[in-house]
């Protein structure tokens, strides 16, 4: 059994998932063999909130090359959680 901190790795803060916030919805990077209802727990318990539903999706790596050397970055497994109304995660207070 995998805690709550194994499974959800760390918050991911670009334009987009700021403008998600207005919706309640919140964006996550997640541990890649986690499910939803384990990422479910680990909100539920990690920030004391309610979650309603969530999302999972896989960002392939992209291709990179320096010189000749072509390689690949990781891939990853994203999770954008829906919040239930009046719940607030307190790491992205700042960005609302």
């Amino acid at each position: 059994m995998r805690t709550p901190e194994e499974i959800i790795i760390k918050p991911i803060v670009t334009e987009k998932t700021t403008n998600l916030i207005a919706e309640n919805k919140y964006t996550f990077l997640v541990a890649p063999e986690s499910n939803k209802i384990e990422i479910k727990n680990a909100i539920e318990k990690l920030f004391d909130v309610k979650v309603l539903k969530v999302n999972t999706l896989y960002d392939r790596g992209k291709l990179r090359r320096v010189g000749r050397y072509q390689g690949r970055q990781p891939d990853r497994k994203k999770a954008i959680v829906t919040l239930a109304d009046g719940d607030k995660i307190q790491i992205f207070e700042a960005l609302e």
